[in-house]
């Protein structure tokens, strides 16, 4: 069955990244490769299971690539796929617009 979409581009948008930990992890992938250590260091104070579940999510989506290494214990990575960093400009906005928000909110 396929999946149906909704009406709305802006809404999609926020379907495949309107939540906080997917901008998070994206944020933190735009840099590179990441394992999942390394995600759930920088990312900050999120859980193994919510990590775990926005990743699969986002892997499903097409916005990363996952590779699995076999080796013990197992190695694991995260890779933003060309769909996933052509996001890049929506978070440098977000990055920006936050940057003088949180500027003009010192001065006032």
């Amino acid at each position: 069955m396929e999946k149906e979409f909704p009406d709305c581009p802006v809404e999609m948008t926020l379907q495949l990244i309107g939540d906080k930990w997917k901008v998070l992890i994206m944020r933190d992938l735009l840099t590179g490769t990441k394992r999942f250590g390394e995600l759930k260091k920088s990312v900050g104070n999120i859980s193994q299971k919510v990590l775990t579940s926005n990743l699969r999510a986002m892997e499903e989506s097409g916005l990363l690539t996952r590779k699995v290494y076999a080796e013990v214990p197992p190695k694991v990575e995260y890779t933003l796929t060309d769909l996933g960093y052509s996001l890049k400009p929506i978070l440098d906005s977000m990055f920006n617009w936050g940057t003088e928000y949180m500027a003009n909110k010192k001065i006032n």
